[in-house]
């Protein structure tokens, strides 16, 4: 998923040309990887862009934020501002979004606090995230095992935690596979490169939890209530390789894949190799929530005809 240069940036506190939102190259969080992020998406919708569950990427985005100790000099209504601002003044409708805040250039310590933080938040038009989705992707359960939560909190999204998935993805991709799943330190799934885990067995959508070593997604949030919308009856529970192997269906969760099945997994055919009932249902009903599309759901959609031009 590469991206297309857009007009503007919202780079502290105002909106900039794209070239002009740099970093220094001695910045902490590139030294470091000191920093959080957020990835969310706005859909077309009847009434115009909408971003997707916005409030609900920020609040994670500030949790993410304290746990590390970066103070953010923004509000989290400022940013939702900010967020709708980047949609509009870029003229986009389907887009990625991307808020991020970390430690700029101050010191080479590995301490912060002398440390100022700089905020962005960059949204650019929006394609596939893997390539085979539609019809279902290969997967490979990685011999490179997800960090230990009592190390390093998988519930925030910090930005030096990803070289971990970084090595998966890439080492299941050189082996031909489209991603990877990745094991925690007890040997069960914990998720995918960048994705939550869901299976279906004998009608029963299953995920894992915080205790697995997994960020808490907020896609799989919104597959949770949209199971149990629809009358599917949906548990949370840990998830052993077994199981994976012998589920009836498979499938991804997040912002860049949505809802992705998973027809293969180190070989294995994973039910008739097709995107199963279960998944397609569930699928189905996301992206219409997304596109503005089923009453219920509007109250995830920040429309961006709200935007007002942001302030510092």
């Amino acid at each position: 998923m590469g991206f297309t240069p857009t007009d503007s940036i919202w780079f502290n506190g105002k909106l900039v040309p794209w070239k002009d939102a740099t970093v220094h190259v001695l910045a902490h969080g590139l030294q470091y990887g000191t920093g959080v992020f957020e990835g969310m998406k706005s859909y077309p919708t009847p009434d115009g862009p909408a971003i997707f569950r916005l409030d609900a990427h920020l609040e994670r985005f500030f949790k993410s934020a304290e746990l590390y100790d970066l103070a953010i000099p923004y509000s989290q209504a400022t940013l939702a501002d900010a967020s709708l601002d980047v949609v509009r003044v870029n003229k986009l409708e389907a887009s990625y979004l991307r808020p991020v805040a970390f430690c700029d250039a101050g010191t080479l310590s590995v301490w912060t606090k002398e440390c100022p933080i700089s905020v962005a938040i960059a949204a650019v038009p929006t394609g596939k995230y893997l390539a085979n989705a539609d019809a279902g992707v290969r997967v490979t359960v990685s011999p490179i095992r997800k960090f230990d939560a009592t190390a390093i909190p998988a519930w925030a999204k910090a930005c030096g935690q990803y070289i971990n998935s970084a090595r998966a993805v890439n080492e299941a991709q050189r082996r031909g596979f489209d991603e990877a799943i990745l094991l925690n330190s007890q040997g069960l799934v914990a998720e995918g490169s960048g994705e939550n885990l869901f299976l279906v067995k004998d009608g029963r959508v299953v995920t894992n939890d915080k205790d697995a070593s997994i960020l808490m997604g907020v896609t799989r949030a919104s597959v949770l209530e949209i199971a149990r919308d629809l009358g599917i009856e949906a548990r949370v529970a840990p998830i052993s390789v077994e199981d994976v192997l012998h589920a009836d269906e498979l499938f991804f969760t997040g912002t860049a894949v949505e809802v992705t099945p998973i027809r293969e997994v180190d070989g294995r055919v994973i039910g008739d190799g097709k995107p199963g009932p279960v998944t397609r249902r569930i699928q189905d009903t996301f992206n219409q929530a997304v596109r503005g599309q089923l009453p219920q759901y509007r109250r995830w959609l920040s429309y961006v005809r709200q935007a007002v031009t942001s302030r510092g």
